[in-house]
Parts: C-alpha cells; sequence; structure tokens
C-alpha cells in the first residue's frame, strides 16, 4: 500500500505527513499522544518556548524507550533461563522414565 497525505494537529500547529492509510489512527493516537505530553510539560516545567518542549519531549520518549528496551531484554533473557530450565527437567524426566521402563522390560515403539 502506498503511503497517503495525513493532516494532523500537534501543539496548536497543523502538519501533513504521509502514512500508509492502515496506519492512519495509529498515526492520529501518536499525535495526541505527543500533544498531550506537550501541554503537560508546559505546565509543569513553565517553559513558553515550543521548540524547547519538543526537545524535552523527544528525550523523555527516548529515555521511556531505553528503559522499555532493557525491560524487554531483561524479560527475554528470563524466558530463555526458564525455558533451559524446564527442557533440563524434562529430559532429565525422559531419562528417569528410560531407566525405569528399562528395569521393567518395557520398551517404548
Amino acid at each position: 500500500m502506498s503511503a497517503q497525505p495525513v493532516d494532523i494537529q500537534i501543539f496548536g500547529r497543523s502538519l501533513r505527513v504521509n502514512c500508509p492509510p492502515e496506519q492512519q489512527d495509529a498515526l492520529n493516537m501518536a499525535a495526541e499522544d505527543l500533544n498531550q505530553r506537550l501541554q503537560d510539560l508546559k505546565v509543569r516545567t513553565r517553559v513558553t518556548n515550543t521548540e524547547q518542549l519538543v526537545f524535552i519531549a523527544a528525550l523523555n520518549i527516548c529515555h521511556e524507550l531505553a528503559q522499555e528496551k532493557v525491560k524487554t531484554r531483561d524479560y527475554a533473557a528470563n524466558m530463555e533461563q526458564r525455558i533451559r530450565m524446564l527442557q533440563t527437567t524434562i529430559e532429565q524426566a525422559l531419562l528417569e522414565q528410560g531407566r525405569i521402563s528399562d528395569r521393567q522390560g518395557a520398551k517404548f515403539e
């Protein structure tokens, strides 16, 4: 699909960006989120310079993204460790089952 121009409003300014039609809702939600962040920053910091607010918001978003990447990496490492533990447990159980079966003369076919 080709991108189409979409008009969005951020912090009182109109901006036209190209966006695939299937992503337009996500773009609008992102624009609303950014607009709200800028409004909140303006109130919290009392900074009135729009350019400064945009840079502060960008830094905050980058920081949040970095934190989420660390969380995702840690979660993936934790899941890998759990999978390895489960795999080891299953392998040990199968080995023990094989020993028990060998003693009882049963065979798997």
